[in-house]
């Protein structure tokens, strides 16, 4: 059946730079660039171009540019050539439209429209190369206060802390899973988190033993597949996350593809090799609130109670009151992850329709919390679409106490945001398992790229702190008093519970 889906891009070559080097077609993991050798030129295949600018960066003589395709359907603002082209897809297909990351519709983003305070004369700004800004933040429960005691003239603490997660940086990298991403891009982000004197996620699909010497510097995660969960994971991880839900599709399960799992991935995923690897979308053993509590005892039990136990779940319409829950339920930390928030395949019309900002969501719990006098039992880490340093302190203004970077993480290391991860086959050698592609990807480059991210992200939050007359990240936990909005309605306003800029 002849497609009627025209090419999303258009590949541009310059045959008079061109020598014919063939490094397009050696780089390109789509097919897109074929050598003729009838004619002794190089063509593409255009309706196969991801526009990952694999070619183009790789060109030696900067030969190839690739465009968006200026053919149009007619104009029509509801009827889009993205919907058109999706029918298309599906009439031709039978299928769901599958995509990778995280949603990129324009009307979600409310970080662009938050702006944040500065001192002047009543209050001094402070110089933070000349003075200490403390960026260090604990992740755990708090006591509701503290008691000390008196012994040979020494003051000593007698309240018994709960574990935390000491993080030199508010920013820690998301889950990202094995089988979805190649031991190179875990090993990359395991050293840099353990160089920032921070966290990485290992994501739902257990951890390779190479990486337990890290494990001070992983937090380990429990899926609904339980995939790779045993004593010894648990144990070697610095905290547990329970994974009821992330932001790119919340209330669904998870899927690796088959021709994803190796033989590497099958050991530690504790599952046939190339079988799909598939989540149910609940825990067959969480139904409420109680047996969400029995799981994260039983977490707790398992590891002698030395670790925090973490709850992601996806930002939704009553997130504040499932977190009021979870609090109440014995989690040291909850995770909410926004309607941004990425992956590595997921339904489109799921992703990019279901859950909510996590602006507003972040807002929501933060307040349900301190009203009902309980913020201190957990502390909150956000993540979905987490872009900037100018993000991370407007997250922790707004009520966090950190973020996950993920796509921030993985653009720093080479990624394009072609969102065809669920492919298998990343130019850039991110998103596969195939041992020829992974190699694309150097963990020691990998990890210095990422380990100047952050560090770079550091050194303006720092800046941003002493505009404001702050000396430490806990300072500015909740403190929307250092927010104001612009082009909000009185509804998001009153959301987010910041002022309008100028009052």
């Amino acid at each position: 059946m002849k497609s009627y889906i025209e090419p999303e891009f258009i590949v541009k070559r310059d045959y008079e730079k061109c020598v014919k080097c063939k490094v397009c077609i050696n780089e390109c993991t789509y097919g897109v660039h074929y050598y003729d050798d009838k004619n002794d030129i190089i063509r593409s295949r255009d309706e196969n171009c991801v526009n990952c600018h694999r070619c183009v960066v790789f060109c030696p003589t900067k030969a190839i540019t690739i465009e968006k395709n200026p053919t149009q359907y007619t104009e029509n603002s509801h009827w889009t050539r993205e919907v058109i082209t999706s029918i298309k897809r599906q009439a031709e297909t039978g299928g769901a439209i599958l995509t990778g990351m995280g949603c990129d519709k324009p009307y979600y983003t409310y970080w662009d429209k938050i702006l944040l305070n500065a001192s002047q004369v009543t209050n001094p700004s402070i110089d933070p190369l000349r003075e200490p800004i403390e960026l260090r933040t604990y992740l755990g429960a708090k006591p509701d206060k503290l008691e000390l005691e008196l012994e040979n003239g020494e003051v000593l603490l007698k309240t018994k802390l709960a574990p935390q997660l000491c993080a030199e940086v508010p920013i820690l990298f998301a889950a990202v899973s094995y089988g979805a991403v190649n031991f190179n891009v875990h090993l990359a982000l395991a050293r840099a988190a353990a160089e920032l004197g921070t966290f990485m996620n290992c994501g739902e699909g257990g951890l390779d033993k190479r990486l337990y010497r890290y494990g001070d510097h992983i937090i380990v995660q429990v899926a609904s597949g339980r995939f790779g969960v045993n004593p010894e994971y648990l144990n070697v991880g610095a905290a547990i996350e329970i994974k009821i839900g992330q932001g790119a599709k919340p209330g669904i399960g998870g899927h690796l593809p088959g021709e994803k799992v190796t033989q590497e991935i099958a050991q530690i995923r504790m599952i046939p090799v190339g079988t799909d690897a598939l989540s149910p979308a609940p825990h067959h053993d969480i139904y409420s609130i109680e047996d969400l509590r029995q799981l994260i005892y039983a977490l707790k039990e398992a590891t002698d109670y030395t670790k925090p136990v973490a709850v992601k779940i996806a930002a939704v319409h009553n997130s504040a009151a499932i977190a009021s829950g979870i609090a109440r339920a014995g989690a040291d930390i909850i995770v909410l992850d926004g309607v941004r928030g990425a992956t590595g395949a997921a339904p489109k019309v799921i992703r990019d329709n279901v859950g909510i900002p996590i602006e507003l969501a972040l807002a929501s719990v933060d307040q349900r919390l301190r009203d009902e006098g309980i913020r201190n039992r957990v502390s909150i880490i956000v993540s979905g679409g987490i872009r900037s340093s100018a993000d991370v302190v407007k997250a922790i203004a707004l009520g966090a106490d950190a973020v996950y970077i993920g796509t921030a993480a993985l653009v720093a290391i080479g990624c394009t945001l072609c969102q065809k991860c669920y492919t298998g086959k990343c130019p850039w050698g991110i998103t596969t398992t195939d041992p020829q592609i992974s190699k694309r990807l150097d963990p020691d480059v990998a990890a210095k790229r990422l380990i100047n991210l952050v560090r770079a992200w550091s050194i303006e939050i720092k800046e941003m702190l002493g505009a404001m007359g702050i000396n430490a990240i806990e300072s500015l936990r909740g403190n929307r008093e250092q927010l104001r909005g612009v082009g909000l309605t009185d509804t998001e306003l009153k959301i987010l519970g910041i002022k309008m800029a100028g009052e």
